[in-house]
């Protein structure tokens, strides 16, 4: 057994304290019904009485039902329940909010004001193309014609000239349609047209362009497929968030169309396959489409954080690793060093008012190594810096605290330079602050050198939106060809493996809507995302096939996994499988295959659904016998808890070089041409880990063939059982008010003042009352997670409430809006008015909350299956209203005699 010592490697690594994983929210009194059978959405709605209105028809091939919006939000769970019941519905699902995924903007460009053009002739050398193989089918004149791709995101700039410049049949963009309108949010009600034009957003064009962008554009990007049909489906307004029905809507009207690959850039943790959009998606790819969805930008959260939709089966997620150059987009200026002018390149930040400043620079110090540059109050001798450019080098404290350093000594311009290749747009609103903007490195220590030589250097400033833009580009030394840090870990919560495959996702220069600059470069997997379905169109030219699990399979096969590094440190030994799935995809590879594997991945689950002996086949489609030989490649061990801590630790985790033992039934043969060969498997865990840790350990099956072939099959497995993970701890259960954002405990027997029952959304109760807020913490994902509302007094109208014992527990119900159901691990906020899930309000008087979270694999049926906590007692109180003010100032004096005690 080995045991890596990393401390000194992961040293430099800066600690994400407190990285928040959250889960999303839901849309109050919007519901999906999923029915039995086929019947009138309309007729639904009318059945109901006038209570509700229909938010969206979802009657389509694959999935019937209706999204439907409860008028009186305070009663939706009740009706939503008595729904559930109707004859003809299968399910009912709340609607939960998904936003636009977190990506990092770097810089962007403007094709008018392009100086310095580049375009793109002969062979293609686009640096994420050559990582992937993509550039070789583009040299050989395979582009992906033929082939439709639908982008769910935010709607594409389909009037940009790299991206076709029309929207129609004999378009790039033939086909789609917007869901939501540009005002829509995510709680507002949908205005949906048929035009998808994404002139507000960006994410969507920028996704677009990695797929299909054409190569007339002056900074030489080239879509992976540029001969591919795409269709839009705009889910996202202008700001915001959107629903799953909405989600659920597109991915259906996608598939409707005759997509033959559907792509979306979006997620939200969860780690459940059964949640119900991953459903969906499911039934897609069981019809033979293929659908590629991004892991998620949640890699700071550590392990077990799989997002929605890629967390579903059969579905392809796609990590990110960061490209091997960095490009960045700059706008034009000039400087002086004694009389003598040059060109240099920046990139504005907000605020960004730069226009005509002429300014000399001053230095902080002259260390271009020092990561603290900036973060110390400037020393009293310091000159007034009001007629100065200060340069501060990127490091470790933020851009805000730097700025306001130099603010303090009266500084209204703030010049950063970076620390690694290239720049990024800074964000620094201080007050006081007129400008800042950032430069590479390179450009700043030769300033520096300058300053310290005695020289004056002054920057002539231009306005950046009127400056010419140019690229550059530099080598990714510290992270090119490696996962990105930001890149989301599976698995899901039963084992799972997730993601499936990589591709480049970080530092992607790409579309972007003409309005917001036209080019840009951004980091996220929504970058790896695309690029996989353009390979998957290129792998549909060649090998004449659609079907998702073949070229899964194939790229799965054929991907290049790749050692873990951290802060430009590789360490000894692969990166997890939950992190990198298979690996970087080869492309022409993956294409040109004649050795196929039947699966894309095996997983041995966990030590209580231990399946230690697998099968799978390998298929020789060539000419020739080949002799395969079969061996196996540890990956990293992480480790899911520290010694005593049951919350997954956050990135880079706690790795070691403890693998598994695999052998193999039979591990040399011969496969003529035309025939295949099944293998068994048989797995034995790390042995002398410490499984209360929940160890997770993963690798590859290498198969080398005789022929030159060489494929791997990634695997893992959990050394310990999920089940007996703590999903909620003693104190995972806690009461806050709902205005304090920070969710700071409150003592015991606190009184909290409720509107009148019915009038908790009346603005004129706002300053009168407080309502609690149950803050639930969960370490680890539960499929079901129960409130119960328990009385702690012998008030009479309490007691006769109380008639249920639920677990042991006397409880009067549970509040409106639970349970909850496939919840990732993380935060869950409840805010209660008093109301029931059953319609009524509690009564006034003593309470606490009883929390339970099923465990992983649990029975819900079992009281010893769930995890518990409880909150400390709290009172509520209603106020009056107008009309039974009178009654309840009678009422009082009886509530508040009550005896009280703990039951």
């Amino acid at each position: 057994m080995v045991r890596l010592d990393l401390a000194a490697v992961l040293l430099a690594v800066t600690a994400v304290a407190g990285a928040i994983a959250n889960t999303p929210s839901t849309v109050p009194g919007a519901y999906i019904v999923e029915y039995e059978e086929d019947q009138d959405s309309n007729e639904l709605v009318n059945n109901l009485e006038g209570k509700a209105s229909l938010r969206k028809d979802l009657r389509f091939k694959l999935f019937k039902g209706a999204s439907i919006q409860f008028e009186d939000t305070k009663n939706a769970e009740m009706m939503a329940a008595e729904v559930a019941a109707m004859p003809k519905v299968k399910a009912v699902y709340p609607v939960r909010r998904y936003p636009v995924p977190h990506h990092i903007v770097h810089s962007t460009g403007d094709a008018v004001q392009a100086v310095l053009s580049k375009r793109q002739e002969g062979n293609d050398t686009f640096s994420t193309h050559l990582m992937t193989q993509v550039n070789k089918f583009k040299d050989a004149g395979i582009t992906g014609k033929g082939i439709k791709i639908a982008v769910i995101d935010t709607g594409i700039d389909y009037l940009h000239p790299a991206l076709g410049g029309c929207f129609g049949d004999a378009c790039l963009v033939s086909y789609g349609t917007d869901l939501v309108g540009d005002a829509f949010n995510g709680a507002n009600t949908p205005t949906p047209d048929p035009d998808p034009l994404d002139n507000c957003n960006g994410h969507g064009t920028h996704v677009a362009g990695i797929i299909a962008a054409q190569a007339n554009n002056p900074y030489g990007i080239l879509g992976a497929a540029s001969d591919v049909t795409l269709g839009a489906y705009r889910v996202f307004g202008c700001t915001g968030d959107v629903g799953n029905d909405i989600l659920i809507a597109a991915y259906n009207m996608a598939y409707e169309a005759g997509s033959d690959i559907i792509t979306a850039s979006i997620g939200g943790p969860s780690g459940w396959s059964e949640d119900p959009w991953a459903a969906v998606v499911s039934r897609i790819v069981e019809e033979g489409v293929p659908c590629v969805v991004s892991a998620g930008n949640d890699g700071d959260v550590g392990i077990f954080y799989a997002a929605t939709a890629a967390n579903g089966r059969k579905v392809t997620a796609i990590a990110s690793v960061d490209n091997t150059i960095t490009a960045t987009l700059l706008s034009n200026a000039s400087y002086t060093i004694n009389d003598t002018e040059e060109a240099f390149g920046f990139t504005a930040g907000e605020p960004g008012s730069w226009d005509g400043v002429s300014l000399p620079l001053w230095a902080v110090n002259f260390d271009t190594t020092d990561p603290a540059n900036g973060c110390e109050p400037y020393p009293d001798m310091t000159p007034d810096l009001s007629g100065k450019i200060v340069l501060v080098r990127r490091g470790s404290c933020t851009f805000v605290q730097k700025v306001a350093n130099a603010v303090a000594k009266g500084a209204k311009y703030v010049m950063f330079y970076n620390n690694a290749g290239g720049t990024v747009a800074v964000s620094a609103s201080v007050e006081g602050v007129e400008g800042v903007a950032m430069v590479t490195a390179a450009q700043g220590e030769s300033w520096i050198a300058a300053l310290k030589a005695g020289s004056e250097v002054v920057l002539n400033m231009v306005d950046p939106l009127k400056a010419g833009k140019f690229i550059t580009y530099a080598n990714n030394t510290a992270s090119g060809g490696f996962l990105s840090d930001y890149t989301s870990w599976g698995p899901t919560f039963e084992v799972d493996v997730k993601p499936q495959i990589a591709a480049p996702g970080g530092l992607i220069l790409s579309t972007y809507p003409r309005a917001l600059g036209a080019y840009a470069v951004l980091s996220g997997t929504s970058m790896a995302c695309p690029l996989a379905a353009g390979v998957y169109a290129l792998l549909m030219n060649v090998r004449g096939t659609k079907d998702p699990k073949t070229l899964e399979n194939l790229l799965s096969g054929t991907a290049h996994p790749n050692v873990f590094r951290v802060e430009g440190e590789s360490l000894p030994f692969l990166a997890p499988v939950p992190q990198q799935g298979a690996g970087l995809i080869q492309a022409w590879d993956a294409a040109h295959a004649t050795t196929l594997l039947s699966v894309s991945s095996l997983s041995f689950n966990d030590t209580d659904n231990f399946n230690p002996v697998q099968n799978f086949s390998i298929s020789n489609t060539g000419k020739i016998a080949i002799t395969y030989k079969l061996s196996h490649v540890g990956a990293a061990m992480v480790y899911t808890f520290r010694d005593g801590s049951i919350t997954p630790t956050e990135f880079p985790g706690d790795l070691t070089g403890d693998f598994a033992s695999l052998s193999f039934s039979p591990s040399e043969f011969t496969i003529d041409a035309g025939h295949r060969k099944i293998v068994t498997v048989t797995a034995t865990p790390p042995k002398g880990v410490d499984t209360k840790r929940l160890p997770v350990y993963s690798g590859y099956i290498a198969i080398n063939g005789t022929d030159g072939s060489a494929l791997s099959l990634p695997y893992l497995g959990v050394a310990g059982s999920m089940h007996s993970a703590v999903v909620l701890g003693a104190d995972g259960a806690k009461l806050s008010r709902a205005s304090d954002d920070n969710n700071t405990p409150v003592p015991a027997n606190v009184t909290f003042v409720l509107p009148p029952p019915g009038f908790a959304n009346d603005t004129s109760y706002r300053n009168q009352t407080e309502q609690p807020k149950l803050v639930t913490e969960l370490s680890m994902g539960s499929a079901l997670l129960r409130v119960d509302v328990v009385p702690m007094s012998k008030c009479t109208t309490v007691a006769q409430n109380a008639s249920t014992n639920m677990f042991g527990t006397k409880s009067i119900g549970m509040p409106e809006g639970m349970p909850s159901f496939w919840n990732a691990r993380g935060t869950l906020e409840y805010r209660w008015d008093g109301k029931m899930a059953d319609g009524t309000y509690a009564p006034p008087g003593l309470y606490k909350f009883s929390v339970r979270a099923l465990r992983i694999f649990g029975d819900a049926e079992k009281a010893s299956e769930y995890d518990p906590a409880e909150t400390v007692n709290f009172r509520i109180k209603y106020l009056p209203a107008p009309s039974t003010k009178l009654r309840r100032e009678r009422g009082k004096d009886k509530e508040e005699g009550c005896e009280e005690g703990k039951r």
